[in-house]
């Protein structure tokens, strides 16, 4: 009886120590760009250091989500949205591969076009992205977005 009840007792502290171990093995990966999900404010124009949260949060200029890439532009009123095809994170940040577009229409004033559909940098379906810091990211080469971008803190 002695030996089964110290077998038990080995089989129970067996499971619950391999149980977390299990438990995180199971759990999705985060994607190689989670560290940029959350609303960003800036590119377009400097970000005023007066600037609270709520303002921040209520004109974004780039979201970033698991499946999608959301900016704003100045000439249209709703954001415009890429599918990510591919991201990988390289040193000094992350890398975006879109997937293609089918080209767009004329936006406001026929001021939009393909332009507004990427971030104005070389290559219309990729997107490089540089840690600055903690919570400030910049396109390099992005003609779009000249400026740092901050991230907009939830209270």
């Amino acid at each position: 009886m002695r030996r089964l009840a110290l077998r038990l007792l080995a089989a129970a502290t067996l499971a619950t120590t391999l149980a977390p171990s299990i438990a995180e093995a199971q759990a999705p990966a985060q994607p190689p760009h989670a560290w940029l999900f959350g609303t960003w404010t800036g590119g377009i124009f400097p970000v005023p250091s007066s600037m609270t949260d709520q303002a921040c949060l209520s004109q974004p200029v780039v979201i970033f989500t698991r499946d999608l890439v959301l900016r704003a532009t100045v000439t249209e009123q709703t954001l415009t949205q890429r599918e990510i095809e591919s991201a990988r994170t390289v040193a000094a940040g992350a890398e975006f591969r879109f997937a293609a577009t089918s080209g767009g229409g004329g936006g406001l004033l026929g001021l939009g076009g393909a332009a507004s559909i990427g971030f104005g940098c070389e290559d219309l379906d990729v997107l490089h992205v540089q840690r600055r810091g903690e919570n400030e990211i910049s396109f390099p080469g992005c003609m779009d977005f000249p400026n740092p971008l901050v991230r907009c803190r939830l209270r």
